[in-house]
């Protein structure tokens, strides 16, 4: 009976995904045409959409270079996903001596909370911040930069190697602009990160080692000026600035507009450079670009609104698409023009599928065809009978049945001896109420005749006195 149960359910999946097969070929209904990118003078740049990963535009993206102060949206990723705001981090030695450049002349032993460590790394790029966050939260330099190299695994990066949190010349300390497009794009799905990257002026209190306030002025020239007025760009919403002799200007944008995010990256450049190629890039992408829903346009690929799954048995679709889910096409193109196909490469227990878009030789978009959650609850019968454990069998999706029944012949023979019980008394009772006015009116016949022998026996009586 389990087996049987197991089988509708997966029989159900399946009738789900037949709703997703596309009912004829399908056909690019206009030409696939993607525009042509800008000029930019640097020689290693990139343009991604955050939501979906689409590369609008890119110029030697896999070229090795130093990243420079960039390497810090790394940093301050791994420290929030590895502690909290309000921890107290204290500054070693080891942050004091070893670190150079840019900083905001902070003191052996000064303390600061982790939120204001994370605004000094990311907005004046403060390096003795940065050695100070990663010993906190790794114990060691080393051991931090072992988690960054991880998380940068774990993204997909092809040719990245950290060997420290603030991005100071090592010739093994690189990345590409590809690999930094990504870092910064999972960073920017961190709502903290958000905040600070985007935040224009901080002020820290004052510590135990400086009794005055220092105030924080975030770097990047298109988001807030800093030095010059003429590269703020005004969708942009947050980056990180770098620079070094060898690694020269590298820059980390983002920017927003008409419900579209898009990451820049511009490596190993001159200024004004940095400046000037990512507003032509953001340019480039807002003005030709647009981003559509997937769940609100996708005609070819439908989830029926039930599922029959028995007698008088009706559920909701067990799959449907993200909702979440985007694409980003050329204005040109309507949602229909993309082709798209279903893969099983990632597959778990709450994807079924994914349906991948492309077009013009562009990945523009995937999404995911996930469970809805319904669960089809058996007959009682259909459980199997507990182990001698005592506990619950577990159903498909690994938590206890919700009911299970067990045999026994003593429960059977009560049940029969009350069933047997109740037939009697009901017997009885409809004999009584089929026969009740014959009864009621052979009562009142008795009840007649002994009125009747009460009264000759009472004449007999005063006849007999009478006679005395």
């Amino acid at each position: 009976m389990f087996a049987k149960t197991k089988c509708k359910k997966i029989a159900c999946v399946i009738l789900s995904l037949l709703f997703f097969m596309p009912m004829m070929p399908v056909k690019v209904s206009a030409s696939e045409y993607w525009p042509e990118g800008p000029f930019v003078e640097s020689p290693s740049v990139i343009l991604m959409e955050a939501s979906t990963g689409t590369i609008l535009y890119q110029k030697e993206s896999l070229q090795r270079n130093f990243p420079a102060s960039i390497t810090k949206i790394m940093t301050t990723l791994i420290a929030l996903e590895n502690s909290d705001l309000s921890e107290i981090v204290t500054f070693s030695d080891n942050a004091i001596d070893k670190t150079e450049g840019s900083s905001i002349s902070r003191d052996y032993g000064e303390q600061m909370t982790m939120e204001q460590c994370l605004y000094a790394v990311m907005l004046t790029s403060a390096n003795e911040c940065a050695y100070a966050v990663a010993e906190h939260v790794a114990g060691t330099m080393e051991a931090f930069v072992d988690m960054m190299n991880a998380k940068a695994a774990e993204l997909g990066c092809m040719d990245t190697h950290f060997v420290n949190p603030h991005g100071l010349f090592d010739e093994n300390h690189y990345t590409c602009a590809y690999d930094m497009a990504l870092i910064a794009r999972a960073a920017y799905e961190n709502e903290t990160f958000r905040i600070i990257t985007g935040t224009a002026r901080y002020t820290i209190p004052p510590t135990n080692k400086h009794k005055e306030e220092t105030p924080l002025q975030n770097h990047n020239e298109m988001l807030y000026p800093w030095q010059k007025f003429q590269y703020r760009y005004d969708n942009c919403t947050g980056g990180k600035t770098g620079y070094t002799e060898i690694a020269r200007s590298t820059l980390v944008t983002y920017a927003e507009k008409d419900g579209m995010t898009l990451v820049c990256v511009v490596m190993h450049t001159e200024a004004p450079n940095q400046w000037l190629d990512s507003r032509s890039m953001f340019d480039y992408g807002f003005d030709n670009f647009q981003l559509l829903n997937i769940a609100d346009n996708e005609t070819k690929y439908k989830a029926a609104e039930t599922v029959e799954s028995g007698a008088l048995n009706n559920h909701k679709a067990f799959v449907d698409i993200d909702e979440t889910a985007n694409i980003v096409l050329p204005k040109t193109a309507e949602f229909s023009d993309a082709d798209s196909a279903i893969t099983y490469d990632e597959i778990n227990e709450n994807v079924v599928g994914t349906i991948l878009y492309t077009y013009a030789g562009h990945e523009v978009g995937r999404a995911d065809i996930v469970k809805t959650g319904v669960v089809i609850e058996g007959h009682v019968f259909d459980n199997q009978k507990p182990e001698t454990t005592g506990t619950a069998p577990e159903s498909d999706d690994g938590n206890s049945a919700l009911s299970a029944i067990q045999v026994r012949p003593q429960l059977f023979l009560l049940v029969g001896i009350a069933f047997t019980v109740l037939a009697i008394l009901l017997f009885f009772a409809k004999k009584f109420v089929d026969n009740f006015y014959i009864i009621r009116h052979n009562m009142e016949v008795r009840r007649y005749r002994r009125e009747q022998f009460r009264e000759i026996r009472q004449k007999k009586r005063t006849w007999w006195r009478r006679r005395r």
